[in-house]
């Protein structure tokens, strides 16, 4: 095996805006080049600097997914799981880079589920080349292999770029997206019903149920 792919995940959590996976295709002599960019699991670097390595990092073969809120909403509301969803997600990014491959490929992923191995065979599922794909699923693979750590910054990178067309759209401050955010909350109270239907808000999601129901306005105000 002589190519590499390494794939991660960005806004799997968040109330607000898309889930976003990447993938990045190197050949096995790439990783040392890749390593020398500076490339962390990307909440490891600012902003800054995660923006000045993606766009040296677009130069490798890469695919990216983007998972909006009504399709996670709907995909839910029908019993598929957000650890379903990703290895769906996930097996499109495989599917897209094997697409013009001849030999078998190592290909790394970080793991979303505590349970590594029955997450694995549920990925294997979706991959349409099995024969191809050398697999391996693993925990904190963005801090162990460069090539996930390149994936993780593309992710992040295209994420912060979405929640900013949503602020731009809107003019109204939501913070991260994060159910934990305070500013995401303030928005959620004030502004949530009036966008709802705006495909922004993953309206599955308990923060979003929790504010329909009412609770904990006393705590953020």
């Amino acid at each position: 095996m002589t190519k590499i792919i390494g794939i991660d995940d960005a806004g799997r959590g968040p109330v607000l805006g898309p889930m976003v996976l990447a993938g990045v295709l190197i050949e096995k002599n790439q990783e040392q080049e890749i390593a020398n960019l500076g490339v962390k699991d990307s909440k490891q670097l600012s902003p800054g600097k995660r923006e000045k390595i993606s766009k040296t990092l677009t130069k490798y073969e890469h695919h990216i997914e983007l998972t909006y809120p009504n399709e996670i909403d709907e995909l839910m509301t029908s019993g598929t799981n957000l650890n379903t969803i990703e290895a769906i997600k996930t097996a499109m990014i495989i599917n897209k880079l094997l697409q013009n491959q001849k030999e078998k490929i190592k290909i790394i992923v970080d793991c979303p589920s505590t349970n590594t191995k029955a997450w694995t065979e549920k990925l294997r599922e979706f991959i349409t080349k099995k024969d191809l794909a050398d697999l391996s699923c693993e925990h904190k693979a963005d801090e162990n292999h460069p090539v996930v750590s390149a994936a993780s910054i593309l992710a992040k990178v295209r994420r912060d770029e979405e929640i900013k067309k949503i602020k731009n759209k809107i003019n109204i401050t939501i913070g991260s997206g994060y159910p934990s955010d305070p500013l995401t909350k303030e928005f959620l109270h004030k502004y949530g019903k009036q966008f709802v239907d705006k495909g922004i808000i993953r309206t599955q999601w308990q923060t979003w149920k929790n504010v329909q129901k009412g609770k904990g306005q006393k705590r953020l105000f």
